[in-house]
């Protein structure tokens, strides 16, 4: 069996899966889907990240393609249905670096709260703003996330630590599903309105593409933190900057963008006055959680094919 792997993976995981498969590592592909079509037909297992476009055009020609395994939670770089209707399983590495995400989201929202991006710069220009930049805490704040998943959940738990009220938004479940994490489940427009920080746990979809617009930004009446984690393209960037500008947020962090790497002429649209932190799609990623995914992968594709 051979498995063909286009981004980076935990070498213990790999040494393991080298003992049962035939195992090719190329991290260019992940970026050169004519190239990875052409390969694509001498392999019975791909594994990737977000990165890898694994989509109809590829897909049409893994003939031997049998096993999809994505090393994190969010799909939308794999057409899922073509794989459903062609026999090839999808694995995601569920729940494996909730914990990392989680505590990304803690981490942004106390930094931006204290507006810790705002003194850094003024310190390193020489200046001592102990007294011109404001310092906000967490505890007793309200958190609002959008989507109520397992990372969310995990939120959740960790607010308990800084008695801070978690409020979230997500059409599919139901409102005792909040409850047994002490979370109130509202509509997206109370969540908005009433959040001191917006955290963002949604897939990318037809119906969360640009959730986050110059609209949504207006009904939220605390100027909160916004964070994204999730996918970018769920959070307007052109809307986001002018929604700074026009205080009707206090800050941001963003993981993931609508284009990866970010373009210079986003990057030029942002201060060094700006309350933000921008980060590599990194969120989920630790030393830590690529053990767990690796690992998580690497068993599961042993599983899949019985060995």
């Amino acid at each position: 069996m051979k498995i063909l792997i286009t981004e980076f993976m935990d070498v213990e995981y790999v040494e393991l899966l080298k003992t049962n498969f035939d195992v090719t590592i190329n991290h260019d592909l992940s970026t050169n889907n004519g190239e990875l079509k052409k390969i694509i037909n001498s392999f019975d297992a791909l594994i990737v990240r977000n990165k890898t476009q694994v989509n109809k055009e590829v897909l049409d020609k893994a003939n031997n393609l049998k096993f999809v395994g994505r090393l994190g939670v969010g799909l939308d770089n794999i057409d899922t249905e073509y794989c459903k209707n062609h026999n090839i399983h999808v694995q995601p590495a569920t729940g494996m670096n909730a914990d990392s995400v989680a505590e990304y989201v803690f981490n942004t929202a106390l930094t931006l709260l204290k507006n810790i991006p705002l003194m850094h710069q003024e310190t390193l220009n020489g200046n001592w703003p102990r007294t011109s930049i404001s310092s906000r805490e967490l505890r007793g704040k309200t958190i609002g996330l959008l989507g109520f998943g397992l990372i969310a959940k995990k939120v959740s738990t960790l607010a308990k630590v800084f008695d801070t009220k978690i409020i979230a938004y997500d059409p599919y479940l139901d409102s005792s599903v909040g409850n047994q994490f002490n979370a109130k489940l509202l509509d997206l427009n109370e969540v908005f309105k009433l959040s001191d920080v917006i955290s963002v746990h949604l897939p990318l979809t037809k119906n969360t593409k640009n959730i986050l617009n110059y609209a949504a930004f207006e009904k939220m009446l605390k100027q909160p933190i916004i964070i994204n984690s999730s996918r970018g393209s769920i959070v307007n960037e052109e809307d986001l900057i002018r929604a700074y500008e026009e205080k009707l947020i206090s800050g941001f962090a963003l993981d993931v963008y609508n284009t990866e790497p970010v373009p210079k002429s986003f990057l030029e649209k942002i201060k060094k006055n700006t309350n933000c932190i921008l980060t590599p799609h990194v969120a989920g990623v630790t030393e830590e959680s690529n053990k767990r995914v690796s690992e998580f992968i690497a068993n599961a594709v042993k599983e899949f094919f019985n060995l």
